[in-house]
C-alpha cells in the first residue's frame, strides 16, 4: 500500500488570519531540511520508501467551488488504491477530503486532534467555515465515531452540538499522557496543528495556550493501534513562523503519520 501526499494550498474560509494555504510547501521544505533527515522513530525512512509519493499541490479555484475541486483531487488520488496524507490548507479542507474517503472506506472513525471543536453550526454566517468542517460531516453521517483530543475552547453551542452528534470530547482537562484510544481497526486522523501548545507551535492563526506537547501528540499517534486509512495535517501559517520552528514541527508530524500509515 502506497501513502500519497497532496497538498492543499487552500485558506479562503479562515475566520481571523488567512497564510494557512502557503503552508504545503513550506512543510515540505522542512522535511528535506538537511538539518534533519528523513527517519520516522519508528525508523522508518522516508527518503529510501519507494511507497511514498508525493502528489504536488491542487490548484483550486477561487470562492465556493474550491471545496468541490478539493473533493475530487482527493477522489482522483483515492481512485489510484493509495492512501492520502493531505496538507492543508485551514482546517475546512478536512470536510470534502473526508466526503472523498468515505466513498472508498464508508463512514470513518476520526482522531481529531485540536485546540477546538469546529462544530460550530455555522460562525460568522458561514457553514463552510474552518471553524464547522466536523458539523458537516456528522450531519452528512460522513463519522461512524469521532473522537476530539486536545480542546479548551469548546463553547455551550459547541458541547450542544457533540450532544446531538454523540462527539467524544477529550478536554486539557482529561488529558492523560498515557491515554490510550481504543478506535478500531482503522482510523483517519486530522491533526489541527494548533492542538500544540503554542511553546511548542507557535505559527498558527488562532494560539491557544494550555495545550500538548511535541511529544504527547507523537506518542499518541505513535500508540493508535489501529491502521491510519488517511490524514490531513492543518493550520500551519507560515506567515508567523519566522524561525521555521513551527514548518520543522510540523515536518516531524508528517514523517510519524506517513510511518503509521506505511
Amino acid at each position: 500500500m502506497t501513502v500519497t501526499i497532496l497538498g492543499v494550498p487552500w485558506d479562503e474560509r479562515s475566520s481571523f488570519m488567512r497564510g494557512a494555504a502557503l503552508a504545503p510547501p513550506a512543510i515540505r521544505t522542512a522535511l528535506h531540511s538537511p538539518s534533519s533527515n528523513l527517519c520516522a522513530e519508528s525508523g522508518v525512512d522516508l527518503g529510501s520508501e519507494p511507497r511514498l509519493v508525493d502528489a504536488g499541490d491542487l490548484v483550486l479555484p477561487a470562492g465556493g467551488e474550491a471545496l468541490d475541486a478539493i473533493d475530487a483531487g482527493a477522489s482522483r488520488v483515492l481512485a489510484c488504491g493509495t492512501r492520502l496524507l493531505a496538507l492543508g490548507g485551514d482546517h475546512a479542507i478536512t470536510y470534502p477530503i473526508v466526503r472523498a474517503q468515505v466513498r472508498v472506506h464508508g463512514p470513518l472513525t476520526i482522531l481529531h486532534l485540536d485546540a477546538h471543536p469546529d462544530l460550530y453550526d455555522a460562525f460568522e454566517g458561514d457553514r463552510y467555515s474552518h471553524a464547522c468542517p466536523f458539523a458537516r460531516i456528522m450531519e452528512e453521517g460522513l463519522a461512524r465515531r469521532l473522537v476530539q483530543v486536545g480542546l479548551r475552547t469548546a463553547t455551550p453551542h459547541q458541547r450542544a452540538q457533540a450532544h446531538r452528534f454523540g462527539v467524544e470530547m477529550i478536554d486539557m482537562p482529561a488529558w492523560r499522557p498515557d491515554l490510550d484510544l481504543d478506535l478500531g481497526p482503522s482510523v483517519y486522523v486530522s491533526l489541527d496543528l494548533d492542538v500544540l501548545d503554542p511553546a511548542f507551535a507557535p505559527a498558527v492563526s488562532h494560539r491557544e495556550p494550555g495545550g500538548l506537547s511535541t511529544r504527547e501528540v507523537t506518542a499518541l499517534l505513535q500508540r493508535l493501534r489501529g491502521t491510519v486509512i488517511g490524514a490531513d495535517l492543518v493550520e500551519f501559517n507560515p506567515t508567523r513562523d519566522g524561525d521555521g520552528t513551527t514548518a520543522m514541527v510540523a515536518a516531524k508530524l508528517l514523517k510519524e503519520l506517513v510511518a503509521g500509515m506505511l
